[in-house]
C-alpha cells in the first residue's frame, strides 16, 4: 500500500470566495483541531450550552436553538417534516434555486403544494402572499430568506405580520442569511427558522440549526404528523434542554462553531451585520464600475452574496475557471437556468476590505484578458470610494 502523504490539492494562494462554504478563520480551525471530547461528557455539555446561548441573539429568539449533524438541505427537510401531517397543503415561494429545492422537498414528503412563482431577480411581494392565504388554507408559507442563487432578500417582517394571528406557519430557510443579514425571529413572527454552519457563521459544513415558535411547537407535538425519527424536533428540544444531542454530536465542529460565535459576539452583532452590508455595497460599486450589473432587482439586496450579470459575449463559466487558474480565487457561477449568465461572489463570514479589493483586482485582470472593455482600475477606485464613505 502506498502510504506517501498526498499532495496539497489546494496550494497557497487559495482564496475561497464562494457564497458558501466560506473560508474558516484560524481561531475556528484551531478550535476544531482540539482533542475530541466525549459527546455526553461534562466538557462538551458546557460548550454546547454556551454555543446554544450565543446562537439565540443571532436568531433573534428567546426559544431554544437546536443543533443537528446536517447541512442546510437537511434542515430544510427537517423543517417541513416536523410541521406537516398527511394531506396538508403548503404555499412555497419560488424565486430561485433554493425555493425550487424547498418545493422539491415538500413534494418528496408527499405534501400538497401550491407555489408563488417569482422572477428570479426579485423577492416575493407580501401582498401576493396575503392574497393567496386569504383564498386557500395552508399549513405553512415556505420561503428562502436570502436566495443565494440570485441575491434577493425576502421581507420577513412584512410576511410574518400577515401570518402571525393565523393558523398558517411561516417556515424560513436562512442558511445563507443568518449571521450576515439581520434576523429577528420572534419579533417578525417566523415560526420555523433553519440555518447551517458553513456560510456567515464561518465554520465548515456539518452543523444544522433550527429554532421554532410556540405556535409551531403545538404542531410538532401533535399526534398524526408525518413519521420521523432522526429529524424529530421533539428529541432535539429534550436534548438541548439537557445540553446534549439525542444522537452523536459533531463535537469538533461544534467546538469550532462555539469559537466562531465568540468571535461574532466579540465584534458585536450590529457591527458584524454592518460590516457585511458595507463590504457587499463596496463590491457591487466596484463591479458596476467595470460593467458588471447586479442580477437582483429588488430594494433588499443581499449582504452575503453578490450576483452579477455576465457581460454580453462572455461566459460565466469561463470567468470562474480563469479566476481559479490564474489567481486561485474561487467564485461561483450557476448550476441552474442561469448557468453561464451570472457569477456569484460571497461577502459573508470572515471577510474584510482587502478581500473585496482583491476580488476586484482579480476580476479586472481576468475580464480584460477575456476581451471585456472597461477602464482598468475603475472597479478598485469605486469600491475604495464606497468604503471611505462609512
Amino acid at each position: 500500500m502506498d502510504t506517501t502523504a498526498p499532495a496539497n490539492l489546494a496550494p497557497a494562494p487559495y482564496r475561497l470566495r464562494l457564497p458558501g462554504p466560506t473560508a474558516v478563520p484560524e481561531r475556528v480551525r484551531q478550535a476544531i483541531a482540539r482533542p475530541v471530547l466525549a459527546h455526553r461528557g461534562a466538557e462538551f455539555r458546557a460548550i454546547l450550552a454556551e454555543t446554544e446561548a450565543l446562537l439565540r441573539p443571532l436568531f433573534g429568539t428567546r426559544n431554544r436553538v437546536m443543533l443537528f449533524t446536517s447541512t442546510g438541505t437537511g434542515m430544510m427537510e427537517a423543517a417541513l417534516l416536523n410541521v406537516l401531517a398527511p394531506g396538508e397543503r403548503l404555499l412555497v415561494v419560488v424565486n430561485g434555486q433554493f425555493g425550487e429545492r424547498f418545493a422539491a422537498i415538500a413534494k418528496a414528503l408527499g405534501a400538497e403544494i401550491d407555489t408563488i412563482e417569482v422572477a428570479w431577480s426579485e423577492a416575493v411581494d407580501p401582498a401576493e402572499i396575503a392574497k393567496r392565504v386569504s383564498a386557500q388554507s395552508y399549513r405553512a408559507v415556505v420561503l428562502v430568506h436570502n436566495e443565494s442563487s440570485t441575491g434577493a432578500v425576502a421581507d420577513l417582517a412584512a410576511i410574518g405580520a400577515l401570518l402571525r394571528d393565523s393558523p398558517t406557519l411561516l417556515v424560513v430557510d436562512s442558511v445563507s442569511g443568518l449571521g450576515g443579514i439581520e434576523v429577528r425571529q420572534d419579533e417578525w413572527g417566523v415560526d420555523v427558522l433553519v440555518s447551517a454552519s458553513q456560510k456567515a457563521l464561518m465554520c465548515p459544513p456539518g452543523v444544522g440549526l433550527a429554532a421554532i415558535s410556540d405556535k409551531a411547537w403545538r404542531l410538532v407535538a401533535r399526534e398524526g404528523g408525518l413519521s420521523r425519527f432522526y429529524w424529530d424536533f421533539r428529541k432535539y428540544r429534550e436534548g438541548i434542554e439537557k445540553a446534549e444531542l439525542p444522537f452523536t454530536a459533531p463535537v469538533s465542529l461544534i467546538q469550532g462553531l462555539h469559537e466562531a460565535l465568540r468571535m461574532i459576539h466579540d465584534e458585536g452583532i450590529p457591527p458584524v451585520l454592518a460590516r457585511h452590508r458595507r463590504l457587499a455595497e463596496a463590491l457591487r460599486a466596484g463591479a458596476a464600475a467595470i460593467g458588471l450589473t447586479s442580477f437582483a432587482r429588488t430594494v433588499r439586496l443581499s449582504s452575503t452574496v453578490s450576483v452579477f450579470n455576465v457581460p454580453a459575449g462572455l461566459d460565466g463559466g469561463a470567468i470562474v475557471r480563469r479566476l481559479y487558474e490564474k489567481h486561485r480565487t474561487v467564485i461561483a457561477g450557476a448550476r441552474n437556468k442561469l448557468a453561464g449568465k451570472v457569477i456569484r461572489i460571497g461577502t459573508m463570514g470572515d471577510i474584510h476590505e482587502g478581500d473585496v479589493l482583491t476580488d476586484l483586482i482579480h476580476l479586472e485582470d481576468v475580464l480584460s484578458e477575456l476581451g471585456h472593455r472597461f477602464e482598468r482600475g475603475a472597479g478598485i477606485a469605486a469600491a475604495t470610494a464606497a468604503l471611505q464613505k462609512r
